[in-house]
Formats: structure tokens, sequence, C-alpha cells
């Protein structure tokens, strides 16, 4: 029988794997996000796969196996039907005379696993793998480990015929692009599904002159898939603004829309932008998943005397709390985070979205729409007059929204918002340049923090290396105080697709505001030296932050030096 999730977490705790206190986080990511615990377990840190795995397995009494390494003959592939295999997550992986060895990653039901001794007309026995590598062994035997694979495939599929059809008038098109059994449907589904499977932020579909190029950034680099013939390009640009909701028949300006669409047991909003581009209209999906951007504040990556600042900050009653960083740095996911901490039946919360990317429940969400003149500032004004205690802003773009926000923070309001600044301390004078007046800045802001996004090293593959001092001498840092110490990085296995990195953290810099700090910007001061106050005063900068990760086994060096200081290489 299938292990329950009680059971799961009791034997973790039992086997010292994780602790109460990371339980009691998963229960309420897992309450957040839904979904499987194990993968809300995995999401927060707690554990690996590997170790969930052993811990089901010893549970189950069953032996674990590791499916990395691992070749499996066709034919004991062949026993198993795709769709079976992918229904339940179960890899055959050896057939003798009386018995066909499968792997599953937990134990499954009697009803499946007498479904299963029908269809292979055999006994069954089970073993336990980890479930990413049931995951990859999936793709890697029966087809769609990369789009490469599956494009190939679906592309033998288009006729002559069905190009000239789909190519015709709009009308025509549109009926086409709404059949489900046609090709370019099932084509960009599956471009889709294998960017959500692939744990994608972004799909680009961008023509170029002799192709479609297909890229999926991963963990916040672009890696490019086979592309598309270049005589697809209309088919394909035309079926994702129809699921869109586009114009289809627009193409010279540019447009925006979504798609929701169930993927993999669970709803994933898609924010679509359509431009016009030299070889025709480069289309973006932006992979909004609930299950991944709803986490707590311990999962995001604070070290511990940075999480306690946050933690006391957040709480304050008044003032402007601003997070700063470039778009996709995990700006909007870090609020969202405050909030679901601050959210309680005695505290009204409204925010000012554009758009509203996830929905939060027990907390007011407003839409911008700029077509009906309902823009920031004027949902601003109407939301003062709500008695809220604390005012989500999704953006501060300009003077009039940076005016309301700020007389908000000074009559008794706690306000959230983002800025586009390189640093938390140019924040500060990037209010001032848009027309704060400085006084108003000294007094209304509480706290800045800036952050990036740094691709965390892959458990599996993890391995010390011996640092680059090319790379320290780039950072900073002395070789010599760094003997003695060890670093990581990932060789690059099956499960992190050979890249050596899997998953992602923040590496943040909080400027808390103090009477010198305020005085500075009250009289402009420049921002270096605003800065080397704020650092005096215990801001931890970014690239220090990194270092300090790097330091600990969570990230390398290198990876700290990319996202940190490529600009200054």
């Amino acid at each position: 029988m299938p292990v329950t999730d009680t059971d799961l977490l009791q034997s973790l705790i039992d086997e010292q794997v994780i602790t109460e206190d990371e339980a009691t986080r998963a229960r309420e990511a897992h309450g957040r996000a839904g979904g499987a615990l194990r993968d809300s377990v995995v999401a927060i840190g707690a554990a690996s796969e590997d170790q969930i795995a052993q811990a089901i397995a010893k549970g189950a009494n069953l032996e674990m196996r590791h499916l990395s390494d691992m070749e499996i003959a066709p034919a004991v592939i062949e026993s198993v039907p795709q769709a079976l295999a992918r229904r339940h997550n179960v890899v055959p992986i050896e057939r003798t005379m009386g018995a066909v060895l499968v792997a599953c990653a937990e134990p499954l039901d009697f009803e499946t696993t007498d479904n299963l001794r029908f269809i292979l007309n055999s006994d069954v026995e089970f073993v336990v793998a980890p479930k990413d590598e049931l995951t990859e062994a999936i793709n890697r035997y029966y087809g769609g480990s990369t789009v490469d694979e599956s494009v190939d495939s679906m592309l033998q599929e288009f006729t002559d015929s069905d190009i000239g059809e789909v190519s015709g008038d709009s009308s025509r098109r549109t009926a086409d692009a709404e059949d489900d059994d046609a090709p370019v449907v099932r084509l960009v589904r599956l471009i889709i599904e294998e960017a959500v499977r692939t744990r994608a932020s972004d799909i680009h579909v961008e023509p170029m002159t002799d192709k479609v190029r297909i890229r999926y950034r991963v963990d916040g680099v672009c890696r490019e898939m086979q592309g598309a013939p270049k005589r697809l390009q209309g088919a394909i640009i035309s079926r994702l603004k129809i699921m869109a909701k586009m114009d289809i028949a627009e193409k010279r300006r540019p447009q925006d829309g979504r798609i929701l669409m169930r993927v993999e047991g669970r709803d994933i909003d898609f924010r679509v932008s359509a431009l016009p581009a030299s070889h025709g209209e480069s289309v973006v999906l932006r992979i909004l998943d609930k299950e991944k951007a709803l986490i707590g504040l311990e999962e995001l990556g604070f070290d511990d005397q940075d999480h306690a600042r946050f933690n006391r900050i957040i709480r304050r009653p008044n003032g402007v709390f601003l997070v700063t960083g470039p778009t996709g740095s995990g700006k909007t996911t870090t609020l969202y985070a405050a909030l679901n901490e601050l959210n309680r039946p005695d505290v009204k919360i409204i925010s000012a979205e554009d758009p509203v990317e996830y929905n939060l429940a027990g907390i007011n969400q407003c839409q911008v729409h700029d077509q009906i003149g309902l823009n920031f500032a004027r949902i601003l004004r109407s939301i003062l007059r709500q008695a809220p205690n604390i005012i989500l802003v999704g953006e501060i773009r300009a003077l009039d929204v940076a005016e309301v926000a700020v007389q908000a923070a000074l009559t008794g309001h706690l306000v959230f918002s983002t800025l586009h600044t390189n640093d938390a301390p140019s924040a500060i004078t990037r209010l001032i340049d848009i027309g704060i007046k400085p006084f108003l800045v000294a007094s209304s802001i509480q706290a800045i923090m800036a952050q990036r996004l740094i691709r965390t090293i892959c458990k599996r593959c993890k391995e010390p290396v011996e640092p680059d001092p090319r790379i320290m001498q780039v950072l900073g840092m002395n070789p010599e105080e760094a003997q003695g110490e060890t670093f990581y990085r990932g060789r690059g296995c099956a499960a992190c697709d050979g890249q050596g990195y899997k998953g992602r953290q923040g590496i943040f810099e909080l400027l808390e505001m103090n009477p010198t700090i305020r005085e500075m910007a009250f009289n402009q001061t420049p921002v270096e030296q605003i800065r080397s106050q704020a650092v005096m005063a215990g801001m931890v900068t970014l690239k220090a932050d990194g270092i300090r990760k790097a330091r600990a086994g969570v990230t390398t060096l290198e990876e700290v030096m990319r996202v940190t200081v490529r600009g200054e290489v």
C-alpha cells in the first residue's frame, strides 16, 4: 500500500533526516502549494529525493535502486506501455522467467498492482527509486527527455497538406488550431509540457532566418533545444496566440495574454508576450507555477542573521519596505512569502499588481487595467479608503505611484513594493530621481533589500574542488585566508541534466535605515558613501552573501562571480 504522509514524515524524523521544525514547515508549504507532501519536503530543502526514497523503501521493507547509471534492455522497457509508465511513474528494470522487476516512487495500491500483473501477464516485484530518477528514466527510454527527440518525432507527422491548411486564411487556421488532434496542437502542448518537466521558468519561441529557435530558461540560464523548420513558424505562433486568446491577425503590434493549462496533475499559469521582430513574431511564455512560487521565508535562502532582521522589519507597523533587483530575480516570490507570514485574520492586506501572478488566500488582490484608467496610483488611492494594515504595490514605476506609497507609509500603513535598481543603496537615490522629496524618502523608508538568484550545486553529484585563484581574486578573496576551507562543485549527472546545478536560492543585501543613513538620504549624499555607511552598520553585500553561500557548499564561486561581478570582469 502507498506510504501515508504521516508515516513518511515520521520515518524521516526517526531516521534524523529532518527535524520536527522542518516537518512542520513541509506541512505548511504543502498546505500552500498542494500536490504531494514529499515534493514539499524536497522544495524546502529539508531532504533529497534519495533520502525520501530510502525512508519509503525502509518503511515498506523493499529494496532501493538507483536508475541513473543503469542500462535497461529495450525488450524490458517495451513490456510496460508508455502511458502506464507515465501515469503511475513506474519503470520496468529487469525481466526473468517468473516476474518483472518494476521500480516505483512508492508502493502502489493493490488495484494498480493487479492491473500491472494483468497487462504484463506475469508476477510483478517492486523496488523503490528516487522520484526524479524515475522521471528521467521514463523520458530517456520512452522519449521526451528533451525537445530534440520530441520535436523530431512530431515533425514527421506533419504532411504538406497539414502545412498548407494551417498556412491558409485566418478563419481556417483558427479552426485547424482548435482541433485537439491536429499535429501542431500536440507539438505545442509537448513543448510546454517538456518545459514544465525540466523546471523551466520561461519558454522562448524565436523566429530566425532559417528556423524557429526554441529555448528554455532553466535556473536562470537559457538552454537551446531542437528548433522547428521555418515552414512551421506560422502554425506554431498562431497556435500559441489562440491559446493565449490573442488576435492572430494582428502581427504588427505587441500583444499580451495568458494560458491556463493542467500539466503533470497541477494547474499552471503561463503569461504570454508576443513581440513583432524582423523574422516574425517572437513569443515568450513565462511559467507561473504556484507550487514553486508560494514558499515560506525559511526556503528563500536567508542567512540566520539576515532572516532575523527581515522578520523584525516586516512586522513594523508602518513604513516602506522595498525589494530591488532585475526582472526574474525573485522579488515577487520574496514579497509573497512575507505576506504569507503576516497573513492573519486580524490583519487586512490589499495588493495592487500588474498582473496578479498568484492568488493568495485571505488577501484582497487588485488587478491593474490601464485600458480603463485603473492604474497603480488610482488603485492605491482607493485602497487607502479600505482601511488596510498592509499594502503591496507590485512595482513603483513613476512619481504618482511613489507619492501615494510614501503618503500611505507616513499615515500608518506598512507598504511593500519593488523597484528596479542594481543594489539596495541605489534605491534611495532612485526615489529622489523619480521626484520624491529627500525628506520624505528619509522619513518613510524602513528598509531596502536587493536580491539575485544563484544556482545551487546538484546534491547528487556534489564533490570537493580546489578553487580557482583567479576567480577568488576577482571576488576580492584572499587565497591564503581560504586555505583549509572546502569548496564544492557539481560534476554533472542525469539528475541535473549534466549541468552540475539544480535549483536556485537567493542572495540578499539588506539595508536597514538608521539615523545616520536617513540624514545622508536627506542631504542627497552620493550612493557610494551611503553604501559604505550601510556596510559599517551591518549590511552584507550581494557579493559577500554569495561568497558566504559558496563557503557553506550551497553554490560555487563561479556562480557567485557570474551573478554579482560579471559586469566588472
